[in-house]
């Protein structure tokens, strides 16, 4: 099944089909994480290529650490945005393949600033014109460096989109509403967040309180789309307040990986996430 477009994913749960949000957790994450079974395949054959791919998805996850750990402010960064960002699309009734990739995403985001140098990177100040003209060229590089990645098809849009603007205003493409992927919206959301509550170069951490306020007031300016901001707020209130409870540590391995997911389940299960009841959002 096929991620639903937005206005799908965020009314689904409002229907007396629609499963409760924390049925998705009931079923394996290391089914999420696992690939299908090809019976044409010769079992060594299906192993060694398996073993290919594990291999070249760890070398891009080390690599998007090997950016994170730049900047002593971002660390941990990913991890929690991928968190955020699973709980999110829980939440929304994802389907497991768009929750992989909101979780891959978390990790790959950013990888594209591989290539910005940091004179720029970590310039506490007020970039230039053409220092931001490199900052936004990110999104476009770490795109370019996934794409021949077969299994990191789905997570393209959320690496090259995240950065996108209800309004068009936004970058690289200048997108506008739903022309938006909706895991990149889900996505933008929770590193916004994430950004504001932990330190940066040119700003100290923010309260969460402040955080919210903020997202409100860009999601007034046009900026966000205003119904994932809401379905935000309300998890925010019940999952990612707590959320660094069940955070591990900036290591990443496939291994790390298993275990985390593994992390979020039992939370998810065990704090029983009331559903959202989407009918109350504004029309």
């Amino acid at each position: 099944m096929r991620a639903r477009n937005g206005k799908q994913a965020l009314k689904a749960a409002g229907r007396p089909s629609g499963r409760h949000a924390s049925a998705c957790v009931h079923e394996s994450w290391n089914a999420l994480l696992g690939t299908n079974g090809d019976s044409s395949c010769q079992p060594r054959s299906c192993h060694d290529e398996a073993f290919a791919v594990e291999e070249t998805e760890g070398i891009l996850f080390a690599l998007a650490q090997a950016v994170e750990q730049r900047d002593h402010h971002t660390a941990g960064h990913c991890e929690r945005l991928a968190f955020i960002s699973v709980a999110l699309g829980i939440a929304m009734r994802l389907d497991r393949d768009s929750l992989l990739s909101l979780y891959r995403g978390g990790y790959l985001h950013d990888v594209g600033k591989v290539g910005i140098p940091d004179s720029i990177l970590l310039n506490p100040g007020k970039l230039t014109a053409e220092q931001w003209v490199v900052m936004r060229s990110h999104a476009v590089r770490g795109e370019e460096i996934c794409r021949h990645m077969k299994t990191l098809q789905p997570v393209l849009p959320v690496i090259r989109h995240h950065h996108e603007k209800w309004d068009g205003s936004g970058y690289p493409d200048g997108l506008r509403g739903p022309q938006i992927p909706l895991l990149a919206r889900v996505l933008q959301i929770a590193d916004i967040y994430d950004a504001l509550t932990n330190p940066r170069p040119y700003k100290p951490a923010y309260t969460p309180e402040r955080a919210l306020e903020i997202i409100r007031e860009e999601t007034a300016r046009g900026w966000r789309d205003r119904e994932v901001v809401e379905v935000f707020f309300r998890v925010h209130r019940d999952v990612i307040t707590r959320i660094a409870d069940y955070t591990a540590g900036a290591t990443r391995n496939e291994q790390a990986m298993h275990e985390s997911l593994a992390n979020l389940q039992r939370f998810l299960v065990v704090d029983a996430m009331p559903p959202i009841p989407f009918d109350e959002l504004p029309a």
